[in-house]
């Protein structure tokens, strides 16, 4: 059986799933909460995890030194364009963001320093 770390690396390089990537420069994880939960945590038979719940999946994550951070976005000065961005971000809301300095896509071999607080 994996570990959780290893799970989440090999979930991330998978094209199975569409709740889950890698950010841009491959340093963060993008979760898409809602179909995540469908897609993951809701599977009948073959789980991924060992849970059911978000909350779990989350404190997983804590647990092996993630951080969730904030994607800012840069605010246009016209109305138009601003609530259009605004549309975009609470799209945005759904999708959680974390962090890990050892799990980086570019070195693979980090993820071993992962461990369990």
């Amino acid at each position: 059986s994996l570990r959780f770390p290893e799970k989440l690396w090999k979930m991330l390089e998978s094209s199975k799933f569409q709740s889950i990537w890698w950010t841009e420069g491959g340093k963060c994880v993008a979760i898409n909460k809602d179909l995540f939960e469908v897609e993951v945590l809701g599977r009948e038979g073959e789980q991924v995890f060992h849970t059911q719940k978000i909350k779990s999946f989350i404190r997983q994550l804590n647990a092996y030194g993630f951080t969730k951070v904030q994607w800012n976005f840069q605010r246009s000065a016209s109305l138009p364009e601003f609530l259009a961005e605004e549309a975009a971000a609470s799209a945005h809301s759904q999708i959680l963001y974390y962090y890990n300095p050892s799990f980086n896509r570019a070195h693979p071999w980090l993820s071993e320093t992962c461990k369990r607080r």
